[in-house]
């Protein structure tokens, strides 16, 4: 390995006043412990790997790629076409997502401008004109006011709260006691969360001097109650998840923007890596690999044994994770792996709790490109220097999204291990500060990649990242939930393509002399069936009862409808109920979306009455 680490010095002193020091010296002493070990580690690991060579995109570079990224490559460069194919895209941004594209549009039009490229350059004012008229009657999260006013009134006054009790988001959470009674509140996934920054900073201006910084360590967050269904990552078709990826770029990049906060991507031009092995591969190569032995694995083989083997040695371990495995023994059994793994031949038996857990840090740090990716990993570390613990939260769901699917995957599997070590915390000594503060030198800092600073900045930037990574362990659920403010520009998106798809399938069959009347009638039977009002139809082609009709009611949830069908299984019944098969929302303003069980059918259908209802189980 070449890659490099930065080099370990002395402790910073701790500039830190009142009663927090004790504490903070024992929290941070992990950290530390850590980097001493990371450090021998490395000196024991010198094989020779050509590491991925990154590069900050010049001027307007930055700004064109960003533009790709958020699928809006057709305003300018040799793509260019007609504007108003990505007007329906725009048309259902919200205040500051438009005012984040339009920065950057007009950074890619000077650009061009100035290398006298020959090709179109947009104006801005051609591709936002239309977009201001229709945003006066919006409401901030990109959908007709009428729709949402209450959603976000409802919102407002716990939010405002919340913004007003985190401005004290530098007294970082990792270093709050456990203990602390902590208050509980709904995180508004309703409301962009750039647009929620920003009545956050107007209202909170008179009242910021009033806030005290402990309050903010004591405000916990959970997912909100959403009759209409909680979205969680994989919940979507492929088509409707590209769409979630490019609102959530723009969406963090508009909230970044509303915060001052300087979003740079990265990217690797130049990759030199192995093609085959455990250590220092690619995801993607090993998911490869692995696949060709277990079919439809989305999570290396090597990782899933490594956990495996460090539960079977018992999660009551103490010092778990931070006791570090012999830095020799730990460099023969990456040789031995490298060799034997895949033949089968590798003994398990001789790998001891601790070193399977030096092996799994070693295993991230080794990465040729980081699991929070090369164009992200600068976007993450700089969360810490949001103002609030919400807006954190806020920008970690979104940059969750982005990541690539074997990138976000292999953390998922990562930090639902770390939280079933912390569950045994009262043995193993080992509470989600404690695992953070292990954790985060192994994915934020000993990468090529990572933040090198210098001695003055060590331990605020320590404390940071590790705050970082607590936030990344505790709050797993609500950062692979897709905010519903999202959710709902896709649905605009789809209604708006199918508008115009069946104006231009009218204006065909019309040229082509058809019966327009035959066309609208056939379109409406087709969508109306012969379903009675307030009654839904679904369909399960691969369960004994095919098709069912269903009353709608107030409380009739997702679950309701799977208990019906399932209860006419004979033998499987259980079998299914225990997760095989889930209620799909398909068609009409969605491509396709499972349903959570909470979802009441009522609600969804007014939402989309359009869509068909159909029992299947969950693409691998």
């Amino acid at each position: 390995m070449n890659q490099e680490v930065t080099k370990v010095t002395e402790r910073p002193p701790f500039d830190r006043s009142g009663s927090q020091d004790s504490l903070d010296e024992l929290c941070m002493e992990a950290y530390w412990t850590e980097i001493e070990n990371i450090k021998k580690s490395h000196e024991n690991r010198q094989d020779d790997q050509e590491v991925v060579v990154v590069k900050e995109p010049d001027e307007g570079e930055l700004e064109e790629e960003w533009l790709k990224e958020a699928g809006l490559s057709n305003l300018f460069g040799e793509a260019a076409g007609d504007p108003q194919e990505s007007m329906v895209f725009l048309s259902t941004l919200t205040r500051t997502q438009a005012a984040a594209v339009q920065k950057r549009v007009e950074t890619v039009s000077q650009t061009l401008r100035k290398k006298n490229k020959q090709y179109q350059v947009p104006d801005v004012r051609d591709i936002f004109a239309q977009q201001t008229g229709s945003k006066e009657k919006e409401a901030p999260d990109g959908t007709e006011s009428q729709s949402v006013g209450t959603d976000e009134n409802k919102y407002r006054g716990k939010d405002d709260q919340a913004s007003h009790l985190g401005v004290g988001g530098k007294d970082l959470t990792p270093l709050v006691p456990e203990e602390a009674p902590a208050s509980e509140t709904d995180i508004n996934l309703e409301v962009s969360f750039a647009e929620q920054a920003v009545s956050q900073k107007e209202s909170s201006r008179e009242k910021i001097q009033r806030t005290k910084g402990d309050d903010a360590m004591l405000l916990t967050y959970r997912v909100p109650k959403d009759k209409t269904g909680t979205t969680r990552i994989g919940d979507l078709a492929p088509q409707d998840m590209k769409k979630v990826c490019h609102l959530a770029l723009i969406e963090l990049t508009a909230l970044y923007d509303v915060l001052g906060i300087e979003l740079k991507q990265q990217k690797a031009v130049k990759i030199k890596t192995k093609d085959s092995g455990l250590f220092c591969v690619p995801l993607t190569v090993l998911l490869e690999q692995d696949q060709k032995k277990v079919p439809g694995t989305r999570i290396p083989l090597i990782f899933q044994k490594l956990i495996s083997r460090i539960e079977e040695g018992g999660l009551e371990t103490e010092g778990l994770l931070r006791i570090p495995g012999a830095a020799v023994r730990i460099k023969n059994l990456c040789q031995e792996l490298e060799a034997k793994f895949y033949e089968g031949t590798f003994n398990w038996e001789s790998v001891k709790q601790h070193d399977a857990a030096s092996l799994l840090k070693l295993f991230i740090r080794e990465l040729p490109q980081p699991l929070l990716s090369v164009e992200y990993l600068k976007a993450f570390q700089a969360v810490q220097n949001l103002p609030t613990r919400k807006q954190q939260l806020q920008a970690l769901n979104l940059l969750v999204i982005l990541l690539p699917d074997a990138n976000r995957d292999t953390l998922k599997a990562l930090l639902e291990f770390l939280q079933r070590v912390v569950d045994n915390k009262e043995k193993n000594k080992m509470t989600v500060m404690n695992v953070a503060m292990v954790m985060a030198p192994n994915l934020f800092m000993y990468h090529t990649l990572g933040l090198k600073s210098g001695e003055q900045r060590e331990f605020v930037m320590a404390a940071g990242i590790a705050n970082i990574m607590h936030l990344l362990i505790k709050y797993q659920k609500l950062l692979w939930t897709i905010p519903k403010f999202i959710v709902n520009q896709v649905r605009k998106q789809n209604t708006e393509n199918h508008r115009k798809d069946k104006k231009a399938m009218k204006k065909l069959l019309k040229k082509m002399a058809y019966d327009r009347e035959k066309y609208e009638k056939q379109d409406k039977s087709a969508n109306d069936a012969d379903v009675p009002q307030g009654v839904i139809r679904v369909q399960a082609p691969h369960l004994s009862k095919v098709s069912m009709a269903i009353q709608l009611t107030e409380e009739l949830k997702a679950s309701d409808v799977l208990a019906r069908f399932l209860s006419q299984e004979s033998g499987v019944a259980q079998t299914l109920k225990n997760g095989e098969v889930f209620l799909y929302e398909i068609g009409g303003n969605i491509g396709e979306r499972c349903l959570d069980d909470d979802t009441y059918m009522k609600d969804l259908y007014q939402l989309n009455p359009s869509a068909e209802w159909v029992i299947k189980s969950k693409p691998s």
